[in-house]
């Protein structure tokens, strides 16, 4: 199959990726340099992997992180959502962070009180974009778009004023994700409980997440709200997962356009580094896949509050140490905070101060580039042997290129997302999309080698002198 064709169920737009979170720099044949460590993120989706790298930092590392993304859409959700996994402890604890997160993350609908976050947040980088139109100073170190053509950040403005003031009279969520699944299943539309449970069962659980669990998957795949984590009503439409599309010589359409067949479970919830989470009894996981992704999430956050009180504490005992501790570490120390009125959560922008009140990272920056600058990077000196790692994912692939030895760095890792779980492929076509892939790095002038740290959803490789090291696939069906 070609490498860039989109499948039905998994949509014209990539909000989550089709994998779990992974530490970039993480590799026994990958050579950390002295300097600056740079990843080029391809088509992520989302910010699971930023936020994966960053604990695996050391206090003297620093990271700088490139993104590129096929449209401004997405790279206005990746924006919002490192807006709100930078929520300082003052703004929002630990606990509400990762609960929102969450919400926006994987649900078509969400709370109210979330909906005002979320139009806060709109406010606030509409206006540090804005800033950014008429200065070059950045609203906030560790995020950077100034790289953006001023056409895109004018896109970026336009997308987050819809975000903060959606039309009067929205269309209803359920009606545009009831209309996909119809459209996905076709016939099959009235037997769609059996459809959803052989995709689960046959497809996902054979593929190592059975940790996922049958209610939670047909309610998402029936309305598209995976993470319920409060007692609540799940009735507002969460704006940044509607996209405004054409259908052929329609006019454009505003609607739900990503996957609704795999899930947002891939990114945080199929694997943990607490193996009490994935017990069993009477052979049924005691924990699903909805709370590992809230206890991966939450530990992200803790690592971020670490890395960013390192700043200010000298007395940190270990200088070298990841920044990565346990769920508990934080939690006992989390100040307990009053959840603020709704009526503190939204704020005209005249209100607002330029610089993003957010945590400043130690060491860390994330710059987004023009969905077109993929195939540029190598005309520019800049960067030129400069990524360390890159991530492409399944979706892009297809942009990959022979250039790619021009701009990795010596000892690079190249981690190529694989197409497990594009559930729409059979196994021939899920074979086929990784000799593709081995093809492309072969082609690029890379040579695979193991490595025990393999997983089942990605190829690696890493650079020594234009030699490559491959993960092996082990749920290659």
């Amino acid at each position: 199959m070609s490498a860039g064709r989109t499948v039905e169920g998994a949509g014209c737009v990539t909000w989550w990726g089709f994998g779990p979170a992974r530490d970039l720099l993480n590799s026994e044949n990958t050579v950390r340099s002295d300097g600056e460590l740079n990843v080029l993120l391809v088509g992520s989706g989302d910010p699971r992997h930023i936020l994966k790298t960053i604990t695996g930092l050391t206090d003297s590392d620093t990271l700088h992180v490139w993104v590129i993304e096929n449209n401004m859409e997405v790279v206005a959700r990746q924006l919002l959502l490192l807006y709100l996994s930078l929520q300082t402890p003052e703004n929002m604890s630990l606990h509400k962070k990762t609960e929102v997160f969450l919400e926006v993350f994987g649900n078509s609908e969400i709370r109210k009180e979330t909906e005002e976050t979320l139009k806060h947040a709109a406010a606030q980088l509409s206006l540090s974009i804005t800033n950014t139109l008429s200065s070059d100073s950045h609203a906030h170190p560790c995020l950077d778009t100034s790289l953006l053509k001023f056409k895109e950040r004018d896109e970026l403005v336009r997308i987050f004023k819809l975000w903060e003031r959606p039309p009067s009279v929205p269309a209803s969520v359920r009606k545009v994700w009831d209309a996909r699944v119809r459209q996905h299943l076709g016939t099959r539309y009235d037997s769609r409980q059996g459809c959803f449970d052989w995709d689960l069962s046959m497809k996902l659980h054979q593929r190592g997440c059975d940790v996922i669990s049958k209610h939670q998957y047909v309610k998402w795949r029936e309305s598209g709200v995976a993470f319920e984590m409060r007692e609540g009503l799940y009735q507002t439409a969460n704006q940044s997962l509607l996209f405004l599309t054409s259908r052929g010589d329609r006019v454009a359409v505003r609607g739900y356009w990503g996957d609704i067949v795999s899930g947002p479970y891939l990114s945080f919830g199929i694997e943990t580094e607490n193996k009490d989470f994935l017990k069993k009894q009477n052979n049924q996981h005691v924990k699903t896949a909805r709370d590992i992704s809230e206890v991966n999430v939450l530990a992200l956050f803790e690592c971020l509050a670490t890395r960013k009180s390192s700043l200010l504490n000298e007395d940190v005992p270990n200088p070298s140490s990841s920044c990565c501790q346990s769920a508990d570490s934080l939690t006992t120390e989390e100040k307990i905070q009053n959840d603020p009125p709704s009526s503190q959560t939204h704020t005209e922008p005249e209100q607002q101060t330029q610089a993003l009140d957010l945590l400043r990272l130690n060491g860390v920056k994330v710059s987004f580039l023009s969905p077109d600058s993929l195939n540029k990077l190598p005309l520019k000196n800049k960067y030129r042997n400069l990524f360390n790692s890159i991530f492409c994912s399944a979706s892009m692939v297809h942009q990959l290129d022979s250039s790619l030895r021009e701009i990795a760095a010596p000892d690079a890792a190249l981690v190529i997302e694989l197409a497990n779980f594009l559930l729409d492929l059979s196994k021939e076509q899920v074979s086929g999309f990784a000799d593709r892939v081995k093809e492309i790095a072969e082609e690029s002038g890379f040579t695979a080698t193991h490595d025990q740290s393999s997983d089942s959803q990605s190829f690696r490789y890493t650079l020594y002198k234009h030699t490559l090291h491959y993960i092996s696939h082990i749920h290659l069906m």
